[in-house]
């Protein structure tokens, strides 16, 4: 297109060809007919203008505007730049959109587009494989109408709020586990992403058999060693030198003992298989012998051990899982901190649900530690907690009792000033003890 003149110049020019004119008919005595004629020609000119420019707009405006002068001509050549820039830009905007579903086509894992209602807007064709979706027969649904796995459907609601994952057969086999998350983007759209873990679960699956199956064979010899061990050091008492040797070997396989009961344990818990009843009951009591047995463990270190606990305070689980995870973390805190420090056990409600906490005021424990804390073997410092005999298990043991609890644990801890760990439940699991009726 020939570049128009700007419109000042179109002004310049036109006062140039009116006032000619105007001045002519005020010679001539016809000044106001000329202006009359002027003020005609400019309506007719606008008018013609006007249609040429609605004609072109009609028909899309993509081929070049009409070959105008004058300020019209200014209005068009813009109108038609501006129009070539947004269908440029639309052009690269879709072809960035098809490059982006091009690559969620060619993914390994299953990808779907939610709106907030959680209703299909797009799905991949790996979606269609893992999920057993139809695209575009599918479009517009709400995806809990056609997967309906009773713990996706839990997950679901939940999902908005966290971004935590579950693991589910798939709705084509049931052999195949699909591990799925949801993620939030863009303007309340999510994306619902699928990954085949078969394979995963099924090595957890043999490595949980295994540790199960080696811990059980383990168990017996383990507990005929330590007998003998200990029959051996009654014999031997009054032979200090192999007493001594006897008495390591009692106390490694004791150690060893030790490790193979938490294996068993955390192999039970894994599972999910049932160690007894989920019931009502106060766990004051339970809490106070276990800070008598803590207080009994230190010894000479002398901990201050204080129990901060509601003796009202009802809970709805397990009571030998409930122990095991409190001693776990109770113990530990006797185990790992210095003498003479103090260890608080708490157990109180509040709007968020019930806590249990054991905080301590030793040492504390470096950031980068806290994220693999409840690994199984996972060791802070390994010479330390072996000389403590721990066995590496006992936060693996307290996260799996928590989550068959629907709770989790929260660790907190500062390097010099101590740490606390706390065990988090909610509020479904707690309850106000029923005040006894008055005696007759």
């Amino acid at each position: 297109m020939q570049p128009r003149k700007t419109w000042p110049d179109i002004l310049i020019t036109s006062l140039l060809i009116a006032l000619p004119l105007l001045a002519l008919g005020w010679a001539t005595g016809q000044f106001w007919p000329t202006l009359a004629f002027l003020l005609g020609a400019a309506l007719a000119w606008n008018i013609a203008n006007l249609l040429w420019l609605e004609t072109w707009l009609r028909r899309g405006g993509r081929a070049d505007p009409p070959d105008v002068r004058g300020l019209w001509g200014v209005i068009f050549d813009h109108l038609y730049r501006r129009r070539r820039r947004h269908e440029n830009r639309v052009h690269r905007l879709r072809q960035l959109l098809e490059r982006y579903r091009d690559s969620a086509k060619a993914m390994p894992d299953a990808v779907v587009v939610l709106n907030d209602d959680l209703r299909i807007e797009w799905l991949n064709d790996m979606s269609c494989q893992l999920l057993g979706l139809h695209w575009p027969r599918d479009e517009g649904q709400r995806i809990t109408h056609l997967l309906r796995h009773p713990e996706f459907l839990t997950f679901m609601e939940r999902a908005r709020e966290s971004l935590a994952r579950v693991t589910v057969p798939s709705p084509l086999d049931s052999e195949r586990q699909l591990e799925m998350r949801m993620l939030p983007y863009g303007d309340a759209q999510y994306l619902l992403l699928a990954r085949d873990t078969t394979h995963l679960h099924r090595l957890e699956v043999m490595r949980r058999d295994f540790i199960a199956n080696v811990s059980h064979e383990l168990r017996t010899p383990l507990t005929v060693l330590y007998g003998v061990t200990e029959s051996l050091e009654d014999e031997l008492e009054d032979q200090p030198q192999l007493a001594r040797s006897v008495q390591m070997l009692r106390e490694q396989s004791e150690r060893m003992k030790l490790l193979v009961d938490d294996l068993l344990l955390l192999s039970r818990l894994e599972t999910g298989e049932t160690t007894g009843p989920q019931d009502w009951f106060n766990p004051f009591p339970l809490f106070q012998k276990l800070t008598d047995e803590a207080r009994i463990l230190s010894g000479t270190e002398a901990h201050a051990i204080v129990l901060d606990a509601d003796p009202k305070l009802e809970f709805q689980g397990n009571p030998d899982e409930l122990r095991s995870a409190c001693a776990n973390l109770l113990f530990n805190a006797v185990k790992y901190t210095p003498g003479g420090t103090t260890i608080t056990l708490r157990w109180r409600v509040d709007d968020d649900g019930a806590r249990l906490s054991v905080e301590d005021t030793g040492p504390g424990i470096a950031s980068h530690h806290l994220g693999r804390l409840t690994e199984r073997f996972y060791r802070v410092d390994a010479g330390r907690t072996q000389s403590r005999g721990g066995t590496g298990l006992g936060l693996a043991i307290v996260k799996h009792v928590l989550a068959r609890h629907e709770g989790h644990l929260a660790i907190e801890s500062q390097v010099g000033r101590g740490s606390r760990f706390t065990c988090l439940f909610p509020l479904a699991r707690i309850r106000r003890a029923e005040p006894s009726g008055p005696s007759n």
